[in-house]
C-alpha cells in the first residue's frame, strides 16, 4: 500500500503537467489565429495595473501587468477584455490595434503578431514541462526498481 504513493503521486503529476502543456499550446494556436485570420479594430486602453504573486522574502515577487481594453466589432457590439503581459508603454487613454476572430471577439488582442517570439516561448514552456514529466517517469522507474529488489523479485 505504501508503494502505491510512489506511483501514485508522480502519475497524477504527469497528468497535471500534460494538461499545462496542452493548455499552453492551446493559448499559443489561439493567439497565432487571432493574428493571422483575425479582424482588427481600433482599440482604447481603460485601465491599466499591476498584480503581484509571490511570497517576498527569499521567495522572489512576479509582478504583471494587466491592461483592459475595449473596442467596437465590425457588427457593432462593444466588446471589453483584459490582458496580461502587455506592453508598459501603453497606458490609459491610448489607442491601439486589436486584433479578433469574429466567433470570439471576447479573446481579442492588443498585442502586435511576433509569431518567432510566440514559437520560442511556447516551445521553452512545452520543453520545460516535458523535462519535468521526464524526472516523474524517471522517479516511477526508479521507485519500481526500489520495490522490486526489496521484495525479492529482482535477482
Amino acid at each position: 500500500m505504501f508503494e502505491l504513493f510512489f506511483y501514485a503521486v508522480p502519475t497524477l503529476m504527469i497528468a497535471g503537467l500534460g494538461y499545462a502543456a496542452f493548455l499552453l499550446l492551446r493559448r499559443a494556436r489561439r493567439i497565432g489565429r487571432t493574428w493571422t485570420h483575425g479582424l482588427t479594430a481600433e482599440g482604447r486602453c481603460l485601465r491599466m495595473f499591476t498584480t503581484t504573486s509571490g511570497g517576498g522574502g527569499d521567495t522572489s515577487v512576479r509582478t504583471t501587468l494587466h491592461h483592459v481594453y475595449e473596442f467596437t466589432t465590425h457588427e457593432g457590439r462593444t466588446v471589453r477584455f483584459e490582458e496580461e503581459d502587455g506592453p508598459a508603454t501603453v497606458v490609459e487613454g491610448d489607442f491601439v490595434t486589436v486584433r479578433y476572430l469574429p466567433e470570439q471577439p471576447q479573446r481579442a488582442t492588443a498585442r502586435p503578431p511576433a509569431p518567432a517570439r510566440l514559437a520560442v516561448g511556447t516551445g521553452f514552456g512545452v520543453a520545460f514541462l516535458g523535462v519535468a514529466m521526464t524526472f516523474c517517469v524517471g522517479f516511477i522507474v526508479l521507485a519500481h526498481a526500489m520495490f522490486s529488489e526489496s521484495a525479492g523479485l529482482l535477482p
